[in-house]
């Protein structure tokens, strides 16, 4: 049979949900293969990288297009559990589950912006068809889809994971990032919770020429002003003039405004900027495969 797509994937996946128990994506892969009556070899068969099956790939998608849509959610790292809004889709007993149905919620497409929506007899375009766009614009944009998707996929990663293993992570990223010099100079960055708020220090560069005062919280709900004003609390009763508060949630205005107001220099960083300063510096990401766009080298053909 022809190998299904991610499209042809995503009814069957939602089905396999339909229970509101919660799946995790390796038992899915087994079973949905099954329904899919794949081969061996279908099963098996590679991406041109060779690191992932073609079939697993697509059941990401799946998962990730379905997920963006809410028709899903993630209970744990691979786990995932359908939403009241997934059963009210297979309520309606459609025949196919693709990207036009998906964009009629608007969580969708804000992650997929230019996909046309058919309304009455025309299509409404959301945003700019890739059909107006070059090869390198459509490159770009889906370079943007697959890091977008990362990110979320970090995150959910760094939540599942022991506040200890954030705080070295934390640590991690600071010293790709060029604080701290070595790791042991950079050791006082974790540790020290309930140190007045403080949850370490580091090194602003490798002279060690300022210190930066840190705070890291694996949370899932917003940081408001309290937690901000504590901060600077801290920072005060240090005599620290410069502090990064670091946090898997996401900051409230009133957040953001008592930072600016601080008399002292602090930086907020959200679960969005952490993730993608992790793929920008490579923390717990591997580079799977890398694509060369070359041009043309004008100078080469210059005749003298």
């Amino acid at each position: 049979m022809v190998m299904p797509t991610y499209e042809d994937i995503m009814l069957p996946f939602l089905k396999r949900l339909a229970d509101g128990q919660v799946h995790s994506l390796k038992e899915l892969r087994q079973v949905l293969a099954d329904d899919l009556q794949l081969t061996e070899e279908e099963r098996n068969r590679q991406l041109p990288s060779g690191l992932q099956s073609i079939f697993y790939n697509r059941l990401s998608w799946a998962r990730t297009y379905l997920k963006k849509a809410m028709l899903i959610e993630a209970k744990a790292v691979g786990q995932f559990q359908i939403t009241d809004r997934g059963r009210k889709i297979l309520q309606q007993n459609p025949g196919r589950i693709n990207n036009r149905l998906l964009a009629q919620f608007n969580e969708f497409k804000q992650f997929k912006p230019h996909y046309p929506v058919k309304t009455g007899d025309s299509l409404e375009i959301v945003g700019a068809n890739d059909v107006d766009k070059t090869p390198s614009e459509m490159i770009h944009s889906y370079y943007q889809e697959l890091r977008s998707a990362l990110a979320e996929e970090l995150l959910q990663q760094i939540l599942d994971c022991s506040p200890a293993f954030f705080e070295h992570l934390v640590l991690d990223l600071l010293l790709k990032m060029g604080y701290g010099g070595s790791r042991e100079d950079a050791a006082q960055v974790v540790g020290k919770s309930g140190d007045g708020g403080i949850d370490g220090i580091i090194k602003e560069d490798r002279l060690g020429l300022d210190l930066i005062y840190v705070q890291a919280k694996r949370w899932k709900g917003s940081i408001g002003s309290p937690e901000i004003h504590g901060f600077i609390g801290a920072l005060q009763l240090k005599a620290a003039h410069k502090g990064i508060f670091i946090t898997t949630s996401t900051f409230t205005p009133a957040a953001r405004e008592a930072a600016i107001k601080a008399g002292t220099r602090i930086v907020l960083m959200d679960g969005i900027q952490l993730t993608q300063l992790m793929i920008e510096y490579g923390v717990g990401v591997t580079t799977e495969t890398v694509y060369e766009v070359k041009r043309i080298d004008s100078d080469y053909f210059l005749e003298e």
